[in-house]
């Protein structure tokens, strides 16, 4: 399936890699990168092995790792899977619209 990023996506992943330079180093800006793309190809590869989401049942929620979750759609339809938000678990989870 074709992986399609929303704009949305892309700025909360370059927001996300910002923080992490700002508050550790070029390391674990890789490292989280790395995890990912790891995580993007197995959606990718197994787009159903993640959890809906509770307010939007057509949504799911995976996890890059313990402190950031993605949030994307499945469209059969179109062989494609859109990636809707990047999504730090710290934040205040009331204030995200597929949660």
């Amino acid at each position: 399936m074709k992986i399609n990023w929303t704009p949305e996506s892309i700025n909360t992943f370059e927001q996300i890699i910002e923080n992490i330079y700002k508050y550790w180093t070029q390391k674990e800006v890789i490292i989280f990168i790395k995890q990912a793309e790891k995580t993007i190809e197995q959606i990718r590869t197994n787009p159903y092995m993640f959890v809906t989401s509770n307010k939007k049942m057509q949504v799911r929620k995976g996890f890059v790792n313990s402190l950031i979750s993605i949030f994307y759609k499945v469209d059969i339809q179109n062989n494609k899977i859109d990636i809707l938000t990047f999504w730090n678990n710290r934040q205040n989870p009331n204030k995200n619209p597929f949660n």
